[in-house]
């Protein structure tokens, strides 16, 4: 018998990131539609399906966002507030009829975009972090929103509102719109030279500059597109309600959930691995979590603290995946 000298052990094929989000996604649809069963409920109706939807397109537009900034090494507090700043912006102009509804849109967006602007020049221009950067300009405009507005301002034509009402084939026309923006997203990150300088900045803006990458533009590219996705959340919130309001983003809390959902989506928060499908299924575990826990009536505080569970678990779960790819070597070193 003849022995093969130097042959390399076979190395097994490990699941990605993105692969374990969809399978715990199928498990915990699993688990809700037998919990919902179990309770005298249905769970594969068309209406429970639709609500699902519903709620992934809004948390999707700010998650997706939030994915991009979060490559790029930074991070965005203030969408809850873009997301207030959009719905009374358009509501506004759009109390004037019909005829309000294109320039409403465009200027909920062109604020939107501004806000995200100064978010990233405050990050690049003065070297503020993210989080502090973001979290000042939130609060300036929360103080805005806060002495301006009393209730509810402007309105949105009937035109307008079918947006947020309209299913094609079953599926909410706002959701096939978070959609179409998350394939956007998916294809300019892996596609075009600014998304490959996404990944770079995030991974190490000090390599990217010294490769010859204007590592600035990134970042301020990125927020602007968060603070424009977040002005579409809530501009369709606009479509669901009807009218504006000062505080329907920060009772959403969409900042830190749509953190939450990217770093469920296998994001690392230090910038530089993740992607936007990811992040589409952590927004789809939320959105199902929430869904269920409405229909069997959960305790708000329980559903806090079952959210807060399955973000603890899942970043665990990653970090000892990371570990487990280093070379024998590393991983004493890091047990060390």
């Amino acid at each position: 018998m003849s022995a093969v000298v130097g042959a390399r052990p076979v190395r097994r094929r490990r699941l990605s990131t993105t692969a374990i989000v969809y399978l715990v996604l199928v498990a915990v649809v699993a688990l809700s539609a037998v919990l919902v069963t179990a309770a005298g409920k249905s769970f594969f109706t068309a209406g429970n399906l639709a609500a699902i939807l519903t709620l992934m397109s809004i948390l999707g537009f700010v998650a997706i966002g939030q994915t991009l900034v979060i490559l790029a090494g930074s991070l965005d507090l203030s969408v809850p507030y873009v997301v207030s700043t959009a719905s009374i912006v358009g509501a506004g102009i759009m109390a004037q009829g019909t005829a309000g509804i294109l320039p409403g849109v465009v200027a909920a967006l062109a604020v939107s975009a501004l806000i995200g602007l100064a978010n990233g020049l405050i990050v690049t221009r003065l070297r503020v972090h993210g989080f502090i950067a973001t979290l000042g300009v939130g609060l300036i405009i929360s103080g805005w929103l806060g002495t301006s507005f009393q209730g509810s301002f402007g309105s949105a034509p009937p035109e307008f509102r079918t947006i947020g009402a309209t299913l094609i084939a079953g599926v909410p026309l706002s959701t096939i719109i978070m959609l179409a923006c998350a394939g956007l997203a998916a294809l300019m990150l892996h596609r075009t030279r600014l998304g490959h300088h996404l990944y770079a900045v995030g991974g190490s803006a000090q390599v990217a500059r010294l490769s010859g990458v204007r590592t600035q533009v990134p970042v301020v590219v990125a927020h602007v597109l968060c603070s424009t996705l977040a002005g579409l959340a809530g501009l369709l919130l606009l479509a669901r309600t009807s009218v504006g309001s000062p505080t329907i983003g920060s009772q959403g809390g969409y900042d830190l959930m749509s953190i939450a959902a990217v770093v469920l989506g296998g994001t690392l928060l230090s910038g530089g691995v993740g992607s936007v499908l990811g992040t589409i299924g952590g927004v789809a575990i939320f959105a199902v979590l929430d869904n269920v826990m409405s229909v069997l009536e959960v305790n708000p505080f329980l559903k806090d603290f079952i959210r807060g569970a399955v973000i603890v678990v899942a970043v665990a779960l990653y970090a000892w995946r990371s570990i487990q790819r280093r070379p024998p070597r590393f991983r004493k070193e890091a047990g060390a």
